[in-house]
């Protein structure tokens, strides 16, 4: 394959957003490397979307240690694109990387500790070849580690070089409280939180937004398309292809009751009347007002990610539109 050469036009039409009252910015999409980027996915369709990507104006590609399958695989396979394709615009992109999920056997292969996250921050720029990462996460809060310990552990990975920005991600409000009074006695702010939020999840709404908004944290949302639920894959019943007529833990069939397929359905309606797919109105909706961010994406094919980063030409809703979808979702 011939060498990597971007569009030059890159960055003249996705919108980017300050992360809070940092100075840094994150596209409106950002592409998450979670199912798609496993040995269990060809090189070539992984190459293809990241480069697509890029041209796109996504600037952002988010990892874990654990994202996979096998565990460890994303980062490793990410890391031989970043040596074939994008080496030459490290300056030019943020990776973000987290720790917290089970990793390895024994007690030191998960959670929040100190020894966890430093090994599993070291064990992730091995497997990418990076020699930062741009934002680097507790995954999830430890309930058996004290919470200075582990803002420990991210003030660390700031204060050594092997992270620019430190993240939370799955925290409730009043963890999200201590994180940022821990950091804050440190002296390395929080730049950003992880949550799962969508049109169908929206537990954020209940306090952690505001707790962020108070202050001055950046959001990016993770599964805002529901795990595939909002998009027109379900239209019209369950595919036998699809992730919820498979094995996946993450969408099962018994979610897909004739009230959510309703729904969706209804959604869809709306979606269609602004000109978008029930995946744009998707995005678009978890985008809102500016309180988020970012919206995590994953994406199987270049079409699919260029459908779904479509969302930002049309992020602006008129008030009965907004209207519609609580009545809709029966809120």
């Amino acid at each position: 394959m011939s060498p990597f050469v971007a569009a030059e036009d890159r960055y003249s039409d996705l919108p980017y957003r300050r992360a809070g009252r940092s100075g840094l910015k994150l596209p409106a999409v950002s592409l998450g490397l979670w199912h798609n980027f496993g040995d269990d996915k060809p090189l070539d369709v992984q190459r293809a979307v990241l480069r697509r990507a890029f041209d796109l104006g996504v600037t952002h590609f988010d990892l874990a240690n654990n994202y996979g399958p096998p565990p460890g695989s994303a980062e490793s396979n990410f890391g031989r694109h970043f040596a074939a394709d994008f080496r030459p615009y490290r300056d030019e992109i943020l990776v973000s990387s987290k720790a917290g999920y089970l990793m390895w056997d024994g007690p030191y292969g998960e959670w929040g500790s100190r020894k966890n996250l430093l090994a599993s921050l070291d064990q992730s720029l091995a497997r990418t070849g990076l020699d930062h990462f741009d934002i680097f996460y507790s995954h999830r809060p430890d309930p058996d580690t004290p919470i200075e310990e582990t803002m420990g552990a991210l003030d660390t990975a700031v204060r050594s070089g092997k992270a620019l920005y430190a993240g939370i991600s799955n925290y409730s409000p009043e963890q999200t409280e201590a994180a940022l009074a821990a950091l804050k006695e440190l002296g390395t702010p929080l730049l950003i939180h992880q949550p799962r939020y969508s049109m169908l999840d929206r537990w954020v709404e209940d306090g952690l937004l505001d707790t962020l908004d108070s202050h001055g944290v950046g959001s990016i949302a993770y599964s805002p398309l529901s795990q595939g639920l909002l998009t027109d894959r379900y239209l019209d019943g369950v595919p036998a292809d699809s992730r919820a007529a498979g094995a996946s833990p993450f969408l099962t069939s018994d979610r897909l009751t004739e009230e959510t397929l309703a729904t969706v359905r209804a959604l869809n309606d709306i979606a269609k009347g602004r000109g978008q797919t029930l995946a744009q109105l998707a995005i678009a909706w978890v985008l809102r007002r500016g309180r988020v961010t970012s919206a995590l994406i994953g994406a199987s094919s270049v079409a699919q990610l260029e459908n779904t980063v479509a969302a930002t030409a049309n992020l602006e809703f008129a008030d009965d539109e907004l209207a519609g979808i609580e009545r809709v979702l029966g809120r």
